[in-house]
């Protein structure tokens, strides 16, 4: 079977930015002082931010779900991308969460984005409990690992029909496929991956943005 994915050298990724990511100033900002923060590799790259808010508008999205937040990039590229949209966002970090909501003022979208400090299977069971089950459009998951399938059933109820759950890291820098790893984290990435195949409730695609991004839409 022939490789069908090009490697993509700094070269060619610098080149893909350049031809095609729209950056805003207040993005450029926040992974600025990102950077300097223990950590900043949790942020996830410019292009799939981009990207993913380009699936929000592509799918006229109005409720967008996140769990896992950390200092806020990916609410504040989905935030600027679809002006329409309301996004809830869990996360238990005050300290790097102070840091989005900050951006968040600056960029003129703060009021748009309800952030909930908190367990995020509290918090979910709380969103299920006000009645908003099957009233969000896109739910990302970019949490502590060990509990993403427990994320991901929560999501689905969450989600409409035709909704969208995008988890993100699931190629965990390549050590899904490196046996030698039995760490807690990528066992349960291994876990979740083949888990989502099987899963007849949603239709699927994963893709190597990032550290891996799958795509699962609830039928």
């Amino acid at each position: 079977m022939g490789k069908r994915i090009i490697d993509v050298t700094d070269d060619l990724y610098d080149y893909i930015l350049d031809s095609s990511f729209r950056d805003h100033p207040r993005l450029a900002a926040l992974r600025a002082e990102t950077k300097t923060i223990s950590w900043s590799g949790m942020q996830i790259s410019r292009d799939q931010g981009q990207f993913m808010g380009f699936l929000a508008n592509l799918i006229g999205a109005r409720g967008y779900l996140e769990i896992g937040t950390y200092t806020g990039y990916s609410a504040l590229a989905m935030a600027l991308a679809a002006p329409e949209l309301e996004l809830t966002c869990l996360d238990v970090s005050e300290e790097w969460t102070a840091v989005g909501r900050r951006h968040w003022r600056e960029a003129g979208v703060a009021e748009r984005i309800d952030l909930r400090l908190a367990p995020a299977l509290e918090s979910l069971a709380a969103l299920e409990e006000e009645g908003r089950a099957g009233s969000f459009d896109i739910c990302f998951i970019d949490a502590d690992k060990e509990n993403q399938a427990a994320y991901y059933e929560c999501a689905l109820r969450l989600l409409r029909p035709g909704g969208l759950v995008a988890a993100d890291n699931v190629l965990w820098d390549g050590a899904v496929i490196d046996p030698a790893d039995q760490s807690e984290s990528t066992t349960a990435i291994r876990a979740f991956n083949a888990a989502l195949k099987e899963d007849r409730r949603v239709d699927l695609s994963m893709l190597p943005i990032g550290d891996g991004l799958t795509l699962a839409r609830k039928r």
